[in-house]
């Protein structure tokens, strides 16, 4: 079921001295995907970095920034983190680095089923014994989207995680995160500058330009 997760009513972004983008609005549902373009320096990330800034102020509301999830449910997935070759944990372990435990040094028979699904989803089983650092670009960001995955968070937020892709490996994750969003209810926001995936697989597309944000639908 398709439900609202964020709601932008006549928002100002700005940094020190300079408004980014003026008067913006729009909403962000679950099972969608939500694309974020614009030339760089238009304000994209800073966008992004204010809605969570006003998400984890959970006891504060804001007139222009409404969230109906908990700052909890939210995963963010950055731009390509590098790993070096000789990093130790195995697929499977690097996945659970986001579960939260309490006082227990080993994972319930749920989160050993949570972790399983999560790998077949990601085309992950078959390399889960294989060291992170061993794995290619595309299979790395398959993990760090199954890492937040475990979380299982209800908003997807993409910072250009595709941007140091080839285009079968970009391709393959976005399908992957169209194919999740929809089975599970999960509202996805994604900021790239590559116009062939806002086009095979954005819902809306958010685009920022000369300090306005003008959404459009795409499919």
């Amino acid at each position: 079921m398709v439900e609202k997760v964020l709601s932008i009513d006549n928002l100002t972004v700005s940094v020190p001295g300079k408004d980014l983008i003026n008067q913006l609005s729009f909403e962000v549902m679950t099972g969608k995907i939500l694309c974020i373009t614009g030339d760089n320096g238009v304000g994209k990330t800073t966008l992004l970095n204010t809605l969570l800034a006003q998400a984890k102020k959970s006891n504060l509301i804001s007139p222009q920034i409404k969230f109906d999830i908990p700052f909890g449910a939210i995963q963010v997935i950055p731009q390509f983190r590098d790993i070096g070759d000789d990093y130790p944990l195995s697929v499977e372990n690097f996945i659970t680095l986001n579960l939260i435990h309490t006082i227990r040094p080993w994972l319930s028979n749920a989160e050993k089923q949570l972790r399983s699904q999560v790998m077949d989803w990601m085309n992950l089983t078959d390399i889960r014994q294989r060291s992170i650092g061993k794995t290619s670009g595309g299979e790395k960001q398959r993990a760090y989207l199954a890492q937040a995955l475990m979380a299982q968070p209800k908003l997807l937020i993409l910072d250009e995680s595709t941007s140091n892709l080839d285009r079968e490996s970009r391709i393959d994750l976005l399908r992957l995160i169209k194919n999740i969003s929809v089975s599970e209810d999960i509202a996805v926001m994604f900021i790239t500058h590559d116009p062939e995936l806002v086009s095979m697989f954005g819902d809306y597309e958010l685009h920022i330009q000369d300090q306005k944000g003008t959404v459009e639908v795409v499919n």
